[in-house]
């Protein structure tokens, strides 16, 4: 206990002469039995929750699940919960390899949109972090009533800010097609260590994504849309040269989107579809895509698709 801070890692564990076990968690050891006893409160509180959302009359509560840890999570305590559900994954169809796997193992329905992502953004053009057009449609639309969702506050400072309470009226649609639903929170205040304490004590199997070569589970990873528009532009350009074979079917979409409409506000901004994913991709804002031109605007014109199939190492 007395060696020095820097040769221990997370997940390291001693266990003393008394029989108590320790672990090594962000610089401190940790009494593993005080974790259990304060991981077990969280547990009978969510529980509780849960149980509160049940209907009378039986119906079921929908249980929004991503296939991710935390979806993995809020639905073994629904099951413990004992209440009557439907665990349904909405399918965005640019979902990450094994997802779909790993819900159809789960025993979650599985409900496919009518558009394709790719579809929809032919129809409507890109996407971005102030138009979320493909969330509206192909996530964030009502089914039942009353949903449990596994949002947490640990998952970003805007999550902490927009989520204060673990229960809420939330909203869908708008005008005509508004509605509402009772949306339930169960593990709103729990941790990473505690999501990652959960799945090793009930022995979840979570999405392949999550665990490391050493089999134990990064909990820092998220799962969500490959190569989302919605993510901020460093980390969609990170996406994208990991996974440049979904610059294509972009491109694609962009072209049947300018081709339907030739003189919308947006094609007449941009030469041609490769010129608009640039500024889409590796821009966040319209300011620093018209500082960036403006700077340039003296220079040769820039061959946008030669740019990327270099810069992707792909053959558009």
């Amino acid at each position: 206990m007395a060696k020095k801070k820097q040769q221990y890692h997370n997940g390291d564990r001693v266990r003393l002469d008394d029989g108590e076990l320790y672990e090594w968690r962000d610089g401190e050891w940790i009494d593993m039995a005080t974790v259990r006893e304060q991981l077990h409160k969280k547990i009978d509180r969510a529980v509780r929750l849960i149980q509160s959302a049940a209907f009378p009359d039986g119906q079921p509560v929908e249980v929004a699940y991503s296939g991710g840890k935390d979806s993995d999570v809020i639905l073994e305590l629904v099951r413990m919960s004992g209440i009557n559900y439907r665990a349904i994954y909405k399918n965005t169809t640019i979902d990450p390899p094994g997802t779909i796997k790993h819900v159809e193992e789960q025993g979650v329905e599985i409900v496919r949109p009518k558009q394709t992502f790719f579809q929809l953004m032919a129809y409507a053009g890109f996407s971005n972090r102030f138009q979320r057009g493909c969330c509206t449609v192909l996530k964030e639309y009502k089914i039942l009533d009353r949903s449990v969702i596994g949002v947490r506050k640990a998952e970003s400072t805007a999550r902490a800010k927009n989520y204060e309470e673990p229960t809420e009226c939330r909203v869908y649609g708008k005008g005509k097609n508004k509605q509402t639903a009772e949306a339930f929170y169960p593990i709103l205040d729990w941790t990473d260590n505690d999501i990652v304490d959960f799945i090793q004590e009930r022995r979840l199997k979570v999405h392949p994504l999550y665990y490391r070569e050493d089999g134990t589970i990064d909990p820092k990873r998220r799962l969500g849309c490959m190569c989302c528009p919605l993510a901020y532009y460093r980390k969609r350009i990170d996406y994208f040269r990991r996974v440049p074979g979904m610059v294509k079917p972009y491109i694609r979409a962009a072209q049947r989107y300018r081709e339907t409409h030739p003189k919308g506000k947006t094609v007449l901004k941009y030469r041609d579809a490769y010129e608009w994913f640039v500024r889409e991709i590796f821009f966040d804002r319209q300011n620093a895509w018209e500082d960036y031109k403006t700077v340039t605007q003296f220079a040769p014109p820039i061959d946008y698709k030669a740019f990327l199939e270099q810069y992707f190492g792909i053959k558009l």
